[in-house]
């Protein structure tokens, strides 16, 4: 498929991309056929494709996959979908916001290993990356097309710009492999951006319950929301009401040889995992 029979697709049937949906659709089948081999998809595997948009990267899913679920948000592109029956016999189509769906349902009731595999619109790239996070435990691997720019966040090593709280929350709990860079002209419209595929698995050396998680999650943001401030000081902005002093916080912090001068973004991922156990077990958070 080339840009010019998306094109023509969209207008047969009264569509056009849309901005507000973030949608740029994959038209390169070689492409597509590259992801799925990235996303180690094999013949035993169901997979949860997030964002069907023209069907391109689903069919190369489907010529690998024993079954695959893919959502689509855009009621337009499903009518067509459904319409032209471009879709494999292997595909269930659902209409959905994959943010609102019953994703943990719907992974329950898939029978064998579970892969996910998306491209992630830009604008909610972030919400969707960290709702896998808690499905991580249910999944074989999943893997996502992403803004390079976010791409960069969840490969960012500690001490970088880039480096956040989204980047120590993947780091923690699943290990991030870049799969391939896309150029803009694998999709329709182009986009003014470049796109990379990323591979993620989970961790399996350290356990993290889900609420565990949440709680870690919550000391991280308040660090990195003032990045320029040392930790003891996020962390007292942060925990109001908390019987925790800053000379108590810098406490825990050299317990685990910790500079009270250090800034969120110089503590790696296992570091912030123990700081935030210590601070959780001392009634902080």
């Amino acid at each position: 498929m080339k840009a010019g029979d998306v094109r023509a697709f969209l207008e047969v049937h009264g569509l056009a991309a849309r901005r507000d949906l973030g949608q740029n659709f994959l038209h390169d089948e070689r492409v597509a056929e590259k992801l799925v081999r990235i996303a180690a998809v094999g013949p035993g595997d169901r997979v949860i494709e997030i964002g069907t948009g023209l069907g391109t990267l689903t069919r190369a899913l489907a010529a690998r996959a024993g079954r695959v679920i893919t959502i689509e948000v855009d009621a337009g592109i499903v009518r067509a979908l459904r319409s032209e029956a471009v879709l494999p016999a292997n595909v269930e189509l659902i209409h959905g916001d994959a943010l609102e769906l019953d994703l943990d349902g719907l992974i329950g009731e898939v029978p064998g290993p579970v892969r996910i595999v998306g491209n992630l619109p830009y604008a909610i790239a972030s919400p969707l990356l960290r709702r896998l996070l808690d499905w991580r435990e249910r999944l074989v691997s999943w893997s996502v097309m992403v803004q390079k720019e976010v791409a960069g966040r969840l490969l960012a090593a500690p001490g970088s710009r880039a480096y956040s709280s989204l980047t120590v929350l993947h780091q923690l709990v699943s290990t991030v492999k870049v799969g391939l860079d896309l150029h803009p002209q694998c999709f329709y419209p182009v986009p003014r951006v470049t796109s990379t595929f990323l591979h993620l698995t989970p961790r399996s050396e350290i356990s993290i319950a889900a609420e565990e998680l949440r709680m870690v999650e919550g000391v991280v943001r308040a660090a990195f929301a003032h990045r320029r401030k040392t930790i003891v000081n996020s962390l007292r902005a942060a925990a109001t009401g908390s019987p925790l002093s800053a000379e108590r916080i810098a406490e825990t912090l050299a317990s685990h040889g910790i500079d009270r001068r250090a800034r969120a973004q110089s503590l790696s991922p296992e570091q912030w995992l123990e700081v935030a156990r210590a601070l959780a077990k001392a009634g902080a958070v």
